[in-house]
This record gives C-alpha cells, structure tokens and sequence, in this order.
C-alpha cells in the first residue's frame, strides 16, 4: 500500500489494527457478495478509488458479475439485485449521506423487513466500516494498483 501523505498504519498501529480487526469480523459475518456491492456502492458515493479498485476486484471474486457492477451505480432502475442487496443498498446510502438521510424510520423499516437484528447489526458495521476506510484513504492519497502501474 502507497501512503502518499501519512503511514496511519504505522503511525496509529493500534487503532489501525482495531479496525482490521472489526474486518476480519466482518468476513465471517456477512456474506462475501453482498458485503463487496455494499462496500463499492458507498465507495462510489464517497469518491474513493482505492477502495473502488479493491472491492470491485473482491466482488468478482465472490461471484459477482461486470454486468452488475457496472451499473451498481444505477441499482435502483435494474431488475438484477435481489430484495435482500436492494434493502443492503437502501441502507448503505442512508448511512452514507446520514447528515441529510438521517435514516429515517421508513427506511430502517423496509431494511429491517429483510435482515435479522443480529444482520443488520452487521450490515451497519459493514458500512460504518467502508465510510471510514474511505476517509483513511482518500485523506491519505492511497494509490490503487491501476494508478501504481500509471
């Protein structure tokens, strides 16, 4: 990984660790497909490439496919995404834009209709997670692999 401004990783070691740490969680906890859709729809929100870069690759890998990932961006006009991705979706973008979401009541309820608590305590971790991971990145000049190569 190229830290262009500061090594956070090194130089916050603790609370870096931390946060794999809630990843490595994560893996076991969520499903690897919906985790990756929920990571690079907020990481299109939040602008942030290296992330973009990493769970699109991740994504593949867990059996998604270019059709869907190229119009993610676009999810709610397609037929493509489950009920369960859709709602994964739905709260992935209020969590995102929370100062003007808020995530309203209506929203948690049509989410909640398709997770469990325990699931959907996930899922919230899940985007919290890739909101700050973003920020880390984006603040930090992270290069991904396409940009290394350039």
């Amino acid at each position: 990984m190229n830290f262009n401004r500061l090594n956070v990783a090194a130089l916050a070691a603790e609370g870096y660790n931390g946060m794999t740490a809630v990843e490595t969680y994560l893996h076991g906890a969520l499903d690897a497909k919906l985790m990756s859709l929920v990571k690079l729809r907020v990481s299109q929100i939040n602008g942030c490439a290296f992330c973009l870069h990493m769970h699109r690759e991740e994504a593949l890998k867990a059996g998604d496919t270019d059709a869907r990932l190229n119009i993610l961006n676009a999810w709610q006009e397609s037929r493509m995404f489950t009920a369960k991705e859709r709602a994964a979706l739905t709260w992935a973008e209020a969590l995102a834009r929370i100062a003007e979401d808020r995530a309203e009541d209506e929203t948690y309820a049509q989410v909640k209709a398709e997770f469990s608590d325990k699931e959907m305590a996930d899922l919230t971790l899940c985007i919290a997670m890739i909101n700050a991971w973003n920020r880390i990145a984006i603040s930090m000049r992270f290069l991904h692999a396409a940009d290394k190569a350039a």
